[in-house]
């Protein structure tokens, strides 16, 4: 087994997933970066300017061999999975009403944000038992979930998108449920407007609702406030707290008056 820990995160090409990539990276992981392109030479670039090396491994998260090939992968490399980060999520390619939702457009989107991020943690669960029943003295596995505000927000427009990351919420209860007996805290993160290209589309509304008062913090998230979310919960500071959602989101999540 090798002595470096390893991360890995998927949907981590670019945006938030690369922001976490990084910092994992910063912080003394062996990162695995993941995404659906055949390679990830982008990414594997901007480890390289801060002098910190990747691997990048293609996963499409919907799918079941490409799934289970990523952590067999990981395994048969490393030896072990320390930290995984549910990161892949993709929005509807054309917004509609949920009047006009379409079974396409909702099959796809649970499949990769809902089914990826469940049998992934089923995945790597079962690898992370394992590696502690091994019992190397520096094993301490976790699980980190990335969510989103509209867990709890209704867009009419994306309400495929919305069950997905409610969903996602629910996902990372049971699991951290059932591996608590094995010390394994689970943990959810939720961004709430973030700068990527997720959201470049309509960047503009955003930051006019921002100014008006939309979050108590007056401005767009970045991925590194994600990704310090994450770090928080990777730390061994929180294990306690397994089940805890870390809102990355500016205070939305706060009612008020």
């Amino acid at each position: 087994m090798s002595a470096q820990r390893v991360a890995v995160v998927t949907g981590s090409r670019r945006g938030i997933g690369l922001g976490i990539a990084l910092a994992l990276g910063r912080a003394g992981y062996r990162v695995v970066v993941s995404g659906t392109s055949q390679e990830g030479d982008q990414a594997l670039a901007q480890f390289g300017k801060e002098g910190l090396t990747a691997t990048y491994v293609r996963c499409d998260v919907s799918s079941d061999a490409d799934r289970r090939a990523l952590i067999a992968e990981i395994i048969q490399r490393y030896g072990r999975l320390d930290v995984l980060v549910n990161n892949a999520g993709v929005a509807p390619t054309t917004r509609m009403d949920v009047l006009d939702t379409t079974e396409e457009s909702f099959d796809r989107v649970l499949d990769i944000n809902l089914k990826g991020t469940f049998f992934l943690c089923q995945l790597a669960a079962r690898e992370m038992i394992a590696g502690l029943d091994a019992n190397p003295k520096d094993y301490c596995p976790r699980i980190v979930n990335i969510g989103s505000i509209s867990a709890y927000t209704v867009s009419l427009n994306r309400g495929e998108y919305c069950i997905s990351k409610a969903g996602v919420g629910m996902v990372t209860q049971l699991f951290a449920t059932r591996l608590a007996r094995h010390g394994i805290p689970v943990f959810e993160v939720r961004p709430g407007i973030v700068r990527t290209d997720m959201t470049a589309p309509v960047a503009q509304r955003y930051e006019e609702q921002i100014a008006e008062g939309l979050t108590p913090v007056p401005r767009m998230g970045e991925p590194e406030d994600i990704a310090g979310c994450v770090l928080a919960a990777v730390s061994g500071q929180l294990d306690f707290a397994t089940g805890t959602v870390l809102n990355g989101d500016g205070g939305f999540h706060i009612r008020r008056l």
